[in-house]
C-alpha cells in the first residue's frame, strides 16, 4: 500500500506556492513603502502606485531600487 497522504502537498507544490507568493509580497512591500513615503506628493505617489500595480515585479523592483531614499543625518555643529 502507498503511504502517501493525498492531503499533504508535495515538495514541488510548496516551492511553486512560494514562487507565486513572492511577487505578491514584493508588490505589497513596495505599495506600503510608496504610501508611507514622505518624499513624494500625492501625484508622485499616484504614479508610483500605478507603476507598482501595472507592473507588479518590475514596478516593485524599480521602487525598491530608486524610489526609496536613505535619509542621511548630518549633524553639523
Amino acid at each position: 500500500m502507498d503511504d502517501v497522504n493525498p492531503l499533504l502537498p508535495a515538495g514541488y507544490d510548496v516551492v511553486w506556492g512560494v514562487v507565486a507568493a513572492l511577487p505578491l509580497i514584493l508588490s505589497a512591500v513596495a505599495f506600503v513603502g510608496v504610501v508611507l513615503s514622505p518624499r513624494y506628493t500625492l501625484g508622485g505617489k499616484t504614479l508610483w502606485i500605478v507603476t507598482v500595480v501595472a507592473l507588479p515585479v518590475l514596478g516593485a523592483i524599480a521602487w525598491l531600487a530608486t524610489g526609496r531614499t536613505a535619509r542621511l543625518r548630518r549633524d553639523l555643529p
